[in-house]
């Protein structure tokens, strides 16, 4: 074969590659551009219906009769708050002391892998499932609604997903690290807390903030464990309100002062879990 058929196989080759280049990256921004343009207007609409509702006494009276002149949402945020903190504090320990059995122990155990089929299980578990069966095994045996009902229910989706992420962050950890640590005689109980878990650290926390922001606007597991409550209440042993539940029932009604504090609860969820997250990436890129 000459050389000039070489070179126009080989042009031949390079424009094909070059168009099969060029029709992947289209539809590759196509793509992006599709889900930026629902993200941006979900946002606006957020931004714009919510922040006209945002006034003093949503954060200082309760949620509001139909049809009434003033009200807020200071039950239903303090509610989400005590509930989604105590979900997190719960859930955090658990799931990332199971991540690291299973990155650092149960790699090859049966135990590790009976652990990782049942988290797979439970991350792709709606959380209505979930709900239900809190529900079943807190509620119905007490005989009544109450917030640590709602806590138990929001930290079962905290756990999974701090267990996916801190075993996924430690397995990227190289093992040279380990070794280097294990070579100057450190325990391994060191290594781990010393060495992997510091070199995890955004990673893990960046999971706990995605299971934050999950629970913090989930209300099919709080309708069927917390339930709602339209007065202020600290008792987590009697039903409690949320904002979520409080956004589900006031959006859903046809009073226009339930769908004003609606759009002002979707708005302060939005904010919030915005704010987290940005936060944590500045703190986290200084620390770096």
């Amino acid at each position: 074969m000459s050389l000039a058929a070489l070179d126009a196989g080989r042009m031949r080759l390079h424009n094909r590659r070059k168009r099969v280049n060029a029709v992947a990256l289209t539809l590759s921004l196509g793509a992006m551009a599709f889900g930026v343009f629902w993200l941006l207007w979900i946002l606006w609409e957020t931004f714009r219906l919510g922040v006209g509702g945002l006034t003093l006494s949503v954060f200082t009276e309760m949620t509001p009769p139909p049809q009434a002149d003033v009200g807020g949402l200071a039950n239903a945020i303090y509610g989400s708050l005590m509930m989604v903190t105590l979900a997190t504090a719960i859930g955090t320990p658990i799931g990332m002391m199971a991540g690291i059995y299973l990155a650092e122990y149960g790699k090859n155990a049966w135990l590790g892998r009976i652990t990782q089929f049942i988290n797979d299980i439970l991350l792709s578990a709606p959380s209505i499932v979930i709900g239900l069966f809190v529900y079943s095994v807190a509620v119905a045996p007490m005989k009544t609604f109450s917030g640590w009902a709602g806590v138990i229910a929001l930290a079962l989706i905290v756990i999974p997903v701090v267990i996916r992420t801190t075993e996924n962050m430690l397995s990227l950890v190289p093992h040279a690290l380990r070794e280097s640590a294990y070579a100057l005689g450190t325990p391994k109980w060191k290594v781990i807390l010393s060495v992997t878990l510091r070199s995890a650290r955004s990673g893990v926390v960046t999971g706990v903030l995605l299971a934050l922001a999950r629970i913090s606007g989930e209300t099919a597991p709080l309708l069927f464990t917390a339930l709602s409550n339209q007065f202020w209440t600290s008792n987590l042993g009697q039903p409690m309100a949320s904002l979520p539940v409080t956004i589900f029932k006031f959006a859903m009604s046809p009073y226009e002062n339930w769908q004003k504090l609606a759009w002002a609860g979707v708005f302060l969820i939005t904010m919030g879990v915005l704010a987290l997250n940005i936060i944590a990436r500045v703190f986290f890129r200084k620390q770096q």
